[in-house]
Formats: C-alpha cells, structure tokens, sequence
C-alpha cells in the first residue's frame, strides 16, 4: 500500500510517496504551509536521507527504489542517473550513447523530465553537451542551485565583493 509524507527542504516543500517496495515519488509541491505529520515507516529514511543531502551531509542515496509501470527507456536512463556521482554532471548525449543509441538524446531528456523521483534519481545533473544547463521541470535556477549545493567550486554564482 502506497504511504505518502512531506518534507520541508531549502527549495520548498516535497511530497513523498512509497512503499515496502521502494520510493516511487519524490516532487515538489505548491503547499503553505508544508504538511507536517507522522512519518511512515516505510518512508522514515527517504526523509532522513533528503535531510542530510540537503545540509550537505550526504552524497549517496541508500533507499529502495519503486519505479512501477514506467516504460523500460525511461527506467534504463534512471539507472544511468543514478551513475553519476554527487559533484559530477553527465550529458544527455553521453547517457544516450551508454544506451546504445546515440541519436536519443531528445528521449533521454524526455525521461528526465518524467523522472518520478527528484533529487534521488538525479536528473539534475544532466547538462547540454555544450556545458549548458537545460531543461529542468523545477526551473533552471533550482538546477543551478542543486549543482552549486553539490560542487560549489564549479556551479555556485560567484558573489560580489562590494
């Protein structure tokens, strides 16, 4: 049975939904205030993980993940997501060609955008072949934001001094 919980991040308030079998949703909701309550047990860590990425404390995700009926593409470009480690960005190109078809580079991105579970299955490290940030169902500056929480040194705006 499908359990659902919110959790209040930098970004805004995320809705969580999942089961013994995994975590199938994690998105960004448009709630004021955010919904606090108890915490199913089946989705205890999947906040305490959030938590900790979030604070910086956490690079690696640990959690079972439930990506249900989706069609198998968007399934196999997840998994490559999941490859990319934390600080690091991949191309839709080069996610494409890990598939074996260099040409479906508009369907890779389409399966991003599709990606249930955000910031787990990080899609946000998926970038234009040219180094440039696109396409991003929450909005360029929240992808922008995410890349600077996990590389600073390459992603982060650069501050003024006066």
């Amino acid at each position: 049975m499908a359990e659902k919980t919110h959790f209040l991040s930098p970004f805004g308030c995320f809705e969580i939904q999942g089961s013994t079998f995994g975590i199938s949703s994690v998105k960004l909701v448009d709630k004021k205030p955010c919904p606090a309550g108890p915490i199913p047990e089946a989705l205890r860590d999947c906040v305490v993980q959030l938590n900790e990425y979030f604070k910086g404390e956490r690079h690696e995700f640990s959690l079972k993940l439930d990506f249900g009926t989706a069609p198998a593409f968007h399934q196999a470009v997840w998994q490559e997501l999941l490859k990319v480690p934390y600080g690091h960005t991949t191309t839709y190109k080069a996610i494409a060609e890990k598939l074996g078809d260099p040409k479906a580079v508009r369907a890779v991105g389409q399966a991003n955008r599709r990606n249930p579970i955000a910031i787990i299955v990080p899609c946000h490290r998926c970038i234009a072949k040219s180094g440039e940030l696109q396409g991003y169902f929450y909005g360029l500056d929240m992808k922008r934001q995410l890349l600077g929480l996990e590389n600073p040194m390459s992603f982060a705006q650069q501050g003024s001094l006066f």
